[in-house]
């Protein structure tokens, strides 16, 4: 006992059935506890029995060391939770001895588990009606958390710090549970920046007399971003980067170029996005904007065993299309006619896998096409390109290896709330619909009733979540026939749907004038929504036309994958997104991608296939590539062989080539080749 003397710091006492927990604290570290038992003597309470509990047992001591103990201490401590008449008891029994003591707040379960834990009005959890330590509310969390599924460090130091921040376990718990406390769920909020661009006046703007009615009809003003892009040289046939947030005007940029060039006759529109969806989209708003003035088409690209090419008129005046849709055109030597004005929407896709690097090479291959046609036609000053795309990383970086302005605008014209909360897949569709429902019954200080877009990762999902919500809403997506979708779109302008539902794959073309975006995914197919993709999705939130301000919620799955490649879950990859730095835009190039873009080159410029490379946004290794088309003969000199310029027109890496090769000479069944194809695919 002598050492445990020495040590004693804090002595505490607690109300326990018949007796006293006694602990013996020193540096927040317990290093006694006992059990105290009073006895009534002529002087008033004294110690009767006195036990040191060690390794679960009790061994007696005598009631003497207990009054050592209590003289030894800095401090003696009396919790609040012990009765008043108790309580009075060890204050008489510590009189006798000249010793005082002070009652404090302590935590019931520490003191029920022989610990000191004091509380105060800062540090106290409620939780069932009682105030508990933080530690102990902590435990019990973690055993909240062990019912819903393995929570990642990210999503556990969260609910921690609204924990904390709450001082309310039964909150949390209920939030776990699919409650939408609003002061719980609420991650950050996104404010609102408004730069000071003087606009420019559609009746101002030097444009075809057809053009300026069209626009001068919409619009008595440009939007900042289409302010600063005309003041810049747009209409003067520069090439521009536009990066702006959603809903900020980008798409008008590209149209006042490529309209008026073309009623001009200075060359036709592509206009290249990079999906068939969002293409399909653009198609339609193009043809009702100005077919009657401009004869528009589409060119979406071909599949691998035939070329579906019915629709698309390359001598119309405005051709939207996939950016493979337009390079296939290129790769088999397709007359586009004289092009003035390429706009490529979503220009980020540089960054990305397979799809980047065949972005990187079509650019490329579009400035050769430009610069042939000019040697060879006379009158024709070339093309305009104009890229968009509302987050980018390294703007001014890619700007100057586009050899373009940059037109950078980042207001935010009305505040985002970002939300999240937590559901396993079951629960997603029924808080998707309160929070549907809770949006719709709010209207905006400009009249319009709160609506919302909710994003999933399949056609499927979609119809399952909107036949689930109370309020009129409509699955919208890639599936659908024209007519229904454009149902879908007026009946939603016209606040007849509370919800669209749609997959993330139309995140880009999507344009409601949502107050509300639900991610009740953060998947895109079977891949995990990147930084870019998840800001442009939850841009679309809130329009300052409409409402005064935005909501986004994620409904994250604890522990969730969509399919076995993915190697993060829901939850870590939520906290991943909101705290993500938008990433920088450059293409990466591997043998497989060197060699697929130099065999394109060669097949598009034949000799002059290098310069082609040299001004591509990646460095391509060409000295390599080349080597390599040479060995494996999809070259002879700087020409295509037969098979090279096969493989070049179906889009073709070199290890799907052998493949294919290897099961003709074999004489596989063309049928059973596919299959096989498609196999492979989905095991990658």
């Amino acid at each position: 006992m002598s050492k445990q003397l020495a040590e004693v710091e804090t002595l505490f006492l607690h109300e326990a059935r018949s007796d006293y927990t006694v602990v013996a604290n020193r540096d927040g570290n317990r290093v006694l506890r006992g059990r105290l038992e009073l006895k009534e003597t002529s002087a008033g309470p004294r110690p009767g029995k006195f036990r040191v509990i060690k390794d679960g047992e009790d061994h007696p001591r005598s009631p003497d060391e207990f009054v050592d103990l209590a003289r030894a201490a800095t401090r003696i401590r009396i919790s609040e939770q012990t009765s008043p008449e108790r309580r009075e008891r060890l204050h008489e029994m510590l009189d006798g001895y000249q010793l005082e003591a002070m009652a404090v707040r302590t935590c019931r379960r520490c003191a029920n588990d022989g610990r000191y834990g004091p509380i105060t009005a800062d540090t106290a959890i409620e939780h069932n009606g009682e105030r508990i330590c933080r530690d102990c509310a902590r435990r019990e969390l973690e055993r909240e958390l062990s019912y819903k599924g393995d929570f990642t460090g990210a999503a556990e130091e969260r609910l921690e710090e609204l924990l904390y921040d709450s001082k309310d376990l039964d909150r949390i718990v209920n939030l776990l549970q699919g409650g939408l406390d609003p002061d719980l769920t609420k991650y950050d909020e996104v404010s609102a920046t408004v730069e000071d661009v003087s606009p420019v006046r559609t009746d101002e703007l030097d444009l075809h007399p057809d053009l300026a009615a069209r626009v001068q009809g919409r619009f008595e003003e440009l939007l900042p971003v289409q302010s600063l892009s005309v003041r810049n040289g747009l209409l003067d046939g520069d090439d521009q980067l536009v990066v702006s947030a959603t809903a900020t005007g980008k798409t008008l940029v590209g149209e006042l170029a490529g309209i008026d060039r073309a009623l001009n006759g200075d060359g036709k529109l592509l206009f290249l996005v990079p999906l068939v969806a969002l293409a399909n989209q653009k198609h339609e708003d193009f043809e009702d904007r100005y077919g009657d003035l401009l004869d528009v088409s589409i060119r979406v690209g071909s599949s691998r065993i035939a070329d579906d090419g019915n629709r698309f008129d390359p001598n119309a005046d405005v051709i939207v299309g996939t950016y493979e849709g337009i390079d296939h055109a290129l790769r088999t030597g397709k007359d586009l006619g004289d092009v003035g004005t390429v706009v490529i929407d979503e220009v980020h896709t540089l960054k990305e896998g397979e799809r980047g690097h065949r972005l990187d090479g079509l650019i490329s291959r579009l400035k050769y096409y430009s610069e042939e046609r000019m040697e060879r036609h006379e009158g024709y000053d070339g093309t305009q390109f104009v890229y968009l795309s509302a987050t980018v990383g390294n703007p001014e970086w890619l700007a100057e290896r586009l050899r373009a302005t940059l037109i950078e605008f980042e207001e935010r014209p009305v505040p985002i709330e970002r939300h999240v909360t937590f559901a396993d897949g079951r629960e997603k569709a029924d808080i998707a619909d309160k929070l549907v429902k809770r949006e719709f019954d709010t209207k905006s200080s400009k009249g319009y009733r709160g609506q919302t877009i909710i994003f999933t990762n399949s056609r499927r999902r979609c119809h399952e979540i909107s036949r689930k919500l109370r309020y009129d809403s409509a699955p919208y997506h890639a599936g659908l026939d024209y007519g229904r979708r454009k149902k879908v779109e007026r009946m939603f302008g016209n606040q007849d749907l509370s919800a669209v539902v749609t997959t993330a794959a139309l995140a880009a073309g999507v344009d409601f004038p949502a107050s509300q975006v639900i991610f009740d995914t953060l998947a895109m197919g079977i891949e995990w929504l990147s930084v870019q993709e998840f800001s442009q999705m939850l841009g679309r939130a809130g329009r300052p036309d409409y409402h005064d301000r935005g909501r986004v919620y994620l409904l994250v799955e604890p522990d969730a994958v969509y399919h076995n490649s993915m190697d993060r879950t829901e939850d870590e990859v939520a906290f991943t997104l909101l705290k993500g730095e938008m990433e920088d835009v450059a293409t990466h190039y591997d043998e497989t991608a060197a060699v697929e873009e130099t065999l394109a080159n060669v097949v598009v410029a034949g000799k002059r296939a290098k310069r082609l490379n040299d001004r591509m946004i990646g460095d391509v290794p060409t000295k390599h590539a080349v080597g390599k088309l040479l060995e494996w003969e999809f070259i002879n000199g700087f020409s295509p062989t037969p098979l090279g310029r096969a493989i070049c027109r179906h889009f073709l890496a070199p290890d799907e080539a052998f493949r294919i090769l290897d099961a003709v000479r074999k004489g596989t069944d063309p049928y059973d080749l596919v299959a096989d194809l498609e196999l492979y695919d989905e095991e990658e």
